[in-house]
């Protein structure tokens, strides 16, 4: 599948958004973090290649999907999603792209049309094409990678059932995401305002 980004401007993949923070001081010092465990630096492809895995296993492995958890809070701002570690697809898709944005890496946030919208992000390293991943967080029959040579998402959608990928790259979150992440009270309201189509 081409992937096509909805921005033509390739810096609006950098910007910080409402819900992609990634100028918030807490976005800052997790990505000082990451960036030390993986030799303090992201010049250079293998940096930026070591930053990005290190940052989407920390997304996908530390912040627990609601979903899974039974957390009842509803985060969607990058920063309050690494202050709670809650949130859904979308949620902590947010705050893997403000992770990456933050050291210069382009992110995109993309869906998928399952039996709702599911939420993911695409990063473009120097070089490579645009890339997908899905920090959702793995469970069983759940097995999410990073990976720049093919993909490994959480789920492979199934035509036969009317789901399928969305192609677009989105540089903040499209209206009806967000618009449900935040009229949501708890957990149990997200699960009902979540869209079915973008």
């Amino acid at each position: 599948m081409e992937l096509i980004r909805r921005d033509p401007d390739p810096s609006a993949y950098l910007a910080a958004c409402e819900a992609v923070d990634h100028r918030h001081p807490l976005v800052a010092r997790t990505a000082s973090r990451l960036r030390e465990r993986t030799g303090g630096r992201t010049d250079g492809e293998g940096g930026l290649v070591r930053y990005a895995e290190a940052a989407f296993d920390f997304v996908r492995d530390t912040i627990p999907h609601s979903f899974d958890s039974g957390d009842q809070r509803v985060a969607w701002r990058a920063s309050d999603v690494l202050a709670t570690r809650n949130g859904i697809c979308h949620a902590k898709s947010h705050a893997l792209a403000a992770l990456l944005r933050h050291e210069g890496i382009p992110a995109a946030l993309c869906y998928q049309k399952l039996n709702v919208v599911h939420g993911l992000i695409a990063l473009k390293l120097p070089g490579r094409p645009w890339a997908r991943q899905d920090p959702r967080g793995n469970r069983p029959g759940v097995d999410a990678r990073f990976s720049l040579d093919g993909e490994r998402l959480a789920f492979t959608p199934d035509p036969d059932a009317g789901e399928y990928d969305i192609p677009e790259l989105y540089a903040a979150p499209p209206e009806p995401v967000l618009t449900a992440l935040k009229r949501a009270g708890d957990r149990a309201q997200l699960e009902r305002l979540l869209p079915e189509r973008l």
